[in-house]
């Protein structure tokens, strides 16, 4: 690799680390060993192809260009966690990846049955996780986290809402939003 191409890598990782939180060289192969996936598995999952995941993870592309495959980064994210807790079986995990690639992700005001409630209102979970997806593509979470840590002493409520939503758990974040309701 020359310097030229050596100079566009790291400059890729550090933008996936200012979007993502981390290269996704790191937090890829993490998923790999934390779900017992190999590199074609994840991309499945993921709805990428093995060539553009090959090319996110060595730093030769920045930017995951489609958000369902960010928010399907986040929920195997999630994932991962729940396995490493012991909250989710590794044949419970198998059939969650399934669901996983499934889903087509979309804005918070889409109201696609996937979704959905039986009355047509969006999930609550599915409400947070759109929270999460939005606050998490504008910033890493120590960023959030610092911005918090700035607004606490004027606005604690933001800061709260901030550090929930923004470098939380889903489950956190939905006891959150369900205590602020009405």
């Amino acid at each position: 690799m020359d310097a030229v191409q050596q100079e566009a890598t790291a400059r890729a990782r550090e933008l996936q680390r200012s979007w993502y939180g981390e290269p996704l060289g790191a937090l890829f192969r993490r998923l790999i060993d934390d779900l017992g996936l190999n590199q074609a598995r994840l991309a499945a999952v993921l709805g990428l192809s093995a060539p553009m995941l090959s090319q996110l993870m060595s730093g030769q592309r920045a930017k995951i260009g489609n958000p369902a495959v960010v928010q399907r980064v986040q929920a195997l994210q999630e994932l991962a966690g729940q396995v490493a807790d012991g909250s989710v079986s590794a044949a419970e995990a198998t059939d969650r990846m399934d669901e996983i690639k499934k889903t087509q992700g979309g804005s918070v005001l889409s109201n696609s049955g996937q979704t959905t409630t039986g009355s047509g209102a969006p999930t609550v979970k599915r409400v947070v996780r759109e929270i999460q997806s939005l606050l998490r593509s504008v910033s890493a979470a120590g960023d959030i986290i610092d911005a918090a840590d700035t607004l606490a002493p004027s606005h604690p409520e933001l800061a709260e809402f901030l550090r929930v939503y923004g470098a939380g758990r889903t489950a956190d974040a939905v006891a959150h939003y369900e205590a602020h309701q009405n």
